[in-house]
């Protein structure tokens, strides 16, 4: 990737509102990277395209690990209605895994970026090497959006330096995926049809909607919505790294990579207790989807270098979000 295509990608997520869910799928894509638009209303239509793209459980089986740039654009009505219901068990997780596992990827590519960029800065703030303006802008920026409060110090402060590393990191995939498949029923629920919304994330201010059994002692909250499944898990990962609730993760996160050990989803969602009222048994459940589902494989899992296609699903209510 071009260094003038990252420093894009970089002021779009430094610069726009992640939780309100307004960023477009198509601005979070290189301008170099081609763009395709796959229109789909079956089944079948998706199982070419992914034979065609070598994206096959059989593939996967067999030790690809390569994943192609498709990103859905809308979850349908008819994958809650009738598709999922048609399905066995095994297909169905299969499609859930084939759809959202790119987007898991992808997110984790944007935040891979923008970490690459800040450890650079901070290695040459700590050599003692005068950085530029505008990279000094960008750390001062990424740091409001990650919620590192600076107050009277600077950015040359390690520990401050050393809080936006641990925050600004990326989750692995198998965690990714087995939280969405618990929070929205294989995406299956009202606010995953409805509202792209994976992660049953609360907000009291930002786009959202009104649950049907609101409980009044928490006050006025909504579940968050988003125009596209991207948005939903591009804000659910900035909550991993942003809320104090999750604060726990990203020490543990940080202490393996400290120790250049490998950062797995079975590890880190025992860190997250505090993310149901369920407590241990919520992540009792995770870890037993990452296991049951073999979803450690995903977090070897690479986006290849293909062009980036959107799936638009198409057909009686269908939303299409990107138009072609």
């Amino acid at each position: 990737m071009m260094v003038a295509t990252v420093r894009l990608i970089l002021t779009i997520i430094a610069m726009a509102s992640i939780l309100g869910g307004l960023v477009s799928c198509k601005n979070l894509v290189p301008s170099d990277r081609r763009v395709e638009h796959f229109e789909f209303s079956s089944r079948s239509q998706l199982e070419q395209l992914f034979n065609d793209l070598n994206y096959k459980p059989e593939d996967w089986q067999a030790g690809n690990r390569e994943v192609p740039r498709l990103y859905l654009t809308d979850i349908p009505p008819y994958w809650r209605d009738s598709s999922s219901k048609e399905l066995d068990v095994v297909t169905k997780k299969q499609v859930f895994f084939q759809f959202f596992g790119p987007l898991a990827l992808y997110s984790n590519e944007l935040i891979q970026a923008n970490r690459d960029r800040v450890s650079s800065i901070i290695e040459e703030l700590r050599a003692g090497a005068t950085v530029s303006e505008e990279d000094q802008t960008f750390l001062y920026k990424i740091a409001e959006e990650y919620k590192v409060s600076i107050g009277n110090n600077t950015l040359t402060d390690h520990s401050l330096q050393d809080k936006l590393l641990r925050r600004i990191d990326t989750v692995p995939p198998s965690l990714v995926l087995a939280q969405a498949a618990e929070e929205s029923g294989w995406a299956t629920s009202r606010f995953a049809i409805e509202h792209n919304a994976l992660f049953g994330m609360w907000t009291w201010g930002g786009n959202g909607v009104k649950p049907l059994q609101q409980r009044s002692e928490l006050g006025n909250y909504k579940i968050a919505a988003y125009e596209t499944p991207l948005q939903s898990v591009i804000a659910y990962m900035h909550n991993l790294n942003t809320h104090q609730a999750y604060e726990t993760l990203r020490e543990r996160r940080a202490a393996l990579r400290k120790a250049s050990a490998k950062v797995t989803g079975l590890d880190l969602a025992c860190t997250l207790t505090k993310y149901s009222e369920r407590g241990q048994v919520y992540v009792d459940s995770l870890r037993s989807l990452i296991k049951v589902n073999k979803l450690q494989q995903a977090d070897d899992a690479f986006l290849g270098d293909g062009p980036t296609i959107f799936l638009i699903p198409i057909g009686e209510g269908a939303n299409k979000m990107v138009s072609s």
